[in-house]
């Protein structure tokens, strides 16, 4: 009769499993190439210099690794949110090459050659706010402000690319931006007064 397999029994299984794996000789690492960087043909590097916020920093990240993991995680740029973690809610939108992008579903190697911004990197010099982050504030936008920076992030990206949009178009483009208080009509008085529109 086989014995009851425990919890303890099945981790230790596991882990015996997977020394005997790792000990044998016909396993070999995918990083044993020949190349100066030390990866084999078909890998891809892990240290990586990305401009964020106007500044290059290196960070060792994995093939899979998302934006949001980099950004929150390995840089501690933290404004940037992880909501559905599946590019549906919008709270974790930054700008790359001035384009608004989920950054949840973006994988860090693909920004290595472009500017990424992030909500940290809209504040002056002099710690002033971005005309569309005092403009949220002024028109009461953020509730429990969660999804703030995503909903900052997008309007900037509207904003740098329409300066002057009607309130049709500023609907249009903040609705990729999810609010789960319901402050979306002030998100968008928001928008209209930093482009200076009254309608």
């Amino acid at each position: 009769m086989n014995a009851i397999l425990s919890r303890r029994r099945f981790i230790k299984a596991v882990i015996a499993s997977g020394a005997a794996a790792a000990s044998h000789p016909g396993i070999v690492s995918a990083n044993t190439g020949n190349s100066a960087s030390g990866a084999g043909k078909g890998a891809v590097e892990r240290l990586v210099s990305l401009n964020i916020n106007g500044r290059v920093r290196r960070v060792d990240i994995l093939p899979q690794e998302t934006l949001a993991y980099t950004l929150r995680y390995k840089l501690g740029l933290t404004g940037t949110k992880i909501g559905c973690n599946r590019g549906e809610c919008g709270a974790c939108t930054v700008l790359v090459n001035d384009i608004p992008n989920y950054s949840c579903s973006t994988l860090t190697h693909s920004v290595r050659t472009r500017d990424v911004l992030t909500v940290e990197g809209l504040q002056a010099e002099d710690g002033s706010l971005h005309p569309v982050q005092q403009a949220f504030i002024d028109e009461l936008a953020p509730q429990c402000g969660f999804c703030t920076p995503g909903q900052v992030m997008a309007a900037v990206g509207l904003l740098r690319d329409n300066p002057h949009p009607t309130r049709e178009q500023a609907r249009q483009a903040m609705s990729g931006n999810l609010c789960r208080c319901g402050a979306y009509d002030h998100y968008l008085n928001g928008v209209m007064r930093a482009a200076g529109g009254n309608s």
